[in-house]
């Protein structure tokens, strides 16, 4: 596990690498962080995939800048599906499908803004399958998600951000034939699937609004369908391409 760059033209990113034990190759993951941004969870995060042999690097798309500075302009990439958030994540992809030791598949995973990152880049980029952890939908999502690689995503229903996102998801998907498995936990709330410690004096806050701390019992089930769904379509064999 190490902190590495990654050079893209003239700029030079920073992120964290988490590397299987053993012989590769082995297919990837790019993590997109939380709101609060490469912290410590996020780097957890990448361990945890890496343990299940995945190569798993985790951009820093604030660029060691505090979150709290850079969070409104991540968002605003995010909202116009465009921007230096999306080129930093298609960086990541490249760099790491381009490795020796990876079979050139690559997946994408997102948490929170995360999320929304991801939904988006599984239709925009080349990724073969995207992991969806409680991300805003798009606006005009049956036009933005067409042609997007397999999603898996996850919802708490005690998230008052979000509600009904599960359900338009999955209805998305279907009409686009995107293969799918979209599941809302109806007693969780945002982040149940990670460790999220979030800064005073939001606490209060994200705890009633967004129900965070709540459902995190249901963690289980959403990595095991994490894991069986990227288990399926980031099958690991060498690319051609």
């Amino acid at each position: 596990m190490a902190d590495i760059t990654i050079s893209a033209g003239s700029w030079e990113l920073p992120a964290y690498l988490a590397v299987p034990e053993g012989e590769g190759p082995w297919p990837a993951v790019v993590i997109i962080f939380e709101a609060f941004g490469a912290n410590a969870d996020m780097r957890a995060q990448a361990d945890r995939f890496a343990q299940e042999g995945y190569l798993a690097v985790l951009p820093d798309l604030y660029q060691g800048a505090p979150w709290y500075r850079c969070v409104r302009k991540a968002v605003r990439d995010l909202l116009a599906r465009r921007g230096p958030s999306f080129a930093h994540i298609e960086a990541a992809r490249a760099w790491v499908a381009g490795r020796e030791d990876c079979t050139g598949r690559v997946g994408v995973v997102g948490f929170c803004l995360g999320g929304g990152f991801a939904l988006v880049a599984a239709a925009q980029q080349d990724f073969q399958a995207a992991s969806v952890n409680y991300g805003i939908l798009p606006r005009h999502a049956e036009r933005v998600l067409e042609g997007a690689c397999p999603i898996v995503a996850s919802y708490g229903g005690r998230d008052r951000t979000l509600p009904g996102a599960a359900r338009r998801l999955e209805h998305t998907l279907t009409v686009l034939d995107v293969p799918h498995d979209v599941k809302e936990y109806p007693e969780a709330g945002h982040s149940f699937l990670t460790g999220t410690s979030v800064p005073w004096p939001l606490s209060v806050v994200a705890k009633v609004t967004f129900g965070i701390g709540k459902g995190v019992e249901n963690a289980a089930d959403g990595w095991e369908r994490i894991f069986t769904f990227f288990g399926e379509h980031l099958a690991a064999k060498k690319s051609t391409t």
